[in-house]
């Protein structure tokens, strides 16, 4: 079956930037590690996408300091000006990432457009609702939490998710813990709580 597909442009950039989306996803929402599967798989045909495309460094750049651009907008000084300038710088990298002679876009410009504001629009509003949630999370809630039962929402294999208290937390755990068993807390991890399995003669 031939890839040679995966060397168009507008489908190797559609692929990049799904793999950096997942990726976020992922940091942002651990669990059941599917989003890490899918995000390592992309990546690796990201790989062979870039050893196989010329890229222009110059665009790549750019496009980093759109990240950082972005970045600085989510601490809310000047954030739409910083948004706009990130969106922007993006935009333009995104559309000579790939080289191509006579300073041809290799990416359809709509397509890096359409593209490049979705996921800044959704990132956007990921990243603060996040910030917000982080924000509402005092430590000495989590350190208050410490014994309590609750039950994992998620199978835990180091990392998942578990309801303590009513609420859906964050947490860790050196056992296995499958989707559904009970757990008690026995301390925090920043803002992740570290848990254990609760036997059944407990």
């Amino acid at each position: 079956m031939s890839v040679d597909f995966l060397l168009d442009p507008n489908v190797a950039y559609l692929i990049l930037v799904a793999a950096a989306l997942l990726t976020m996803m992922a940091v942002l929402n651990p669990g059941t590690g599917v989003l890490e599967i899918v995000a390592l798989f992309l990546w690796l045909i990201s790989g062979y996408i870039i050893f196989n495309l010329p890229i222009n460094f110059w665009a790549l750049g750019l496009m980093l300091l759109g990240v950082v651009l972005f970045l600085l907008s989510l601490r809310k000084i000047r954030s739409l000006i910083y948004l706009g300038l990130s969106i922007a710088a993006v935009i333009i990298g995104s559309i000579f990432l790939f080289d191509q002679p006579g300073w041809q876009p290799a990416v359809n410009p709509v397509l890096a457009v359409i593209v490049s504001v979705f996921v800044a629009g959704f990132t956007w509003i990921v990243a603060n609702k996040a910030l917000e949630a982080e924000s509402m999370r005092p430590a000495h809630d989590l350190e208050a939490l410490v014994g309590v039962v609750g039950e994992a929402k998620t199978s835990i294999q180091d990392e998942g998710s578990v309801q303590v208290a009513g609420e859906l937390w964050s947490a860790k755990s050196q056992q296995s813990i499958p989707e559904g068993t009970h757990i008690r807390v026995t301390g925090r991890d920043g803002f992740r709580l570290v848990v254990e399995k609760i036997d059944d003669e407990d």
